[in-house]
């Protein structure tokens, strides 16, 4: 199994209604990418001070799934559109179990 887990943190200028079409877009491709096998995403909790502001963290079979997960149009158009446009800073790590 491969998970990957990206984490962001918004420019100071992100607006709400912006983070909030990231988390509704992102909450899409489920239903469009078969090959996710678990989907979780949301905005930190605010517990520590310093974390990132948004996680994301999809589990696959394998890295064929992953990487059709990468590249596939939906997921390119959600980070094109909607989380690039307020992306100051980003961290990803893929983990095989």
């Amino acid at each position: 199994m491969i998970r990957h887990i990206v984490l962001f943190t918004w420019t100071e200028t992100a607006t709400a209604e912006q983070k909030a079409a990231v988390t509704a877009e992102l909450g899409k491709l489920p239903d469009l990418i078969p090959q996710l096998r678990a989907y979780t995403v949301g905005a930190d909790a605010g517990i520590n001070q310093g974390n990132h502001e948004f996680a994301v963290v999809a589990d696959f079979d394998d890295v064929g799934d992953y990487l059709t997960y990468r590249d596939h149009p939906a997921h390119q158009k959600v980070i094109a559109d909607h989380i690039k446009p307020i992306l100051a800073t980003r961290a990803a790590v893929q983990l095989s179990l």
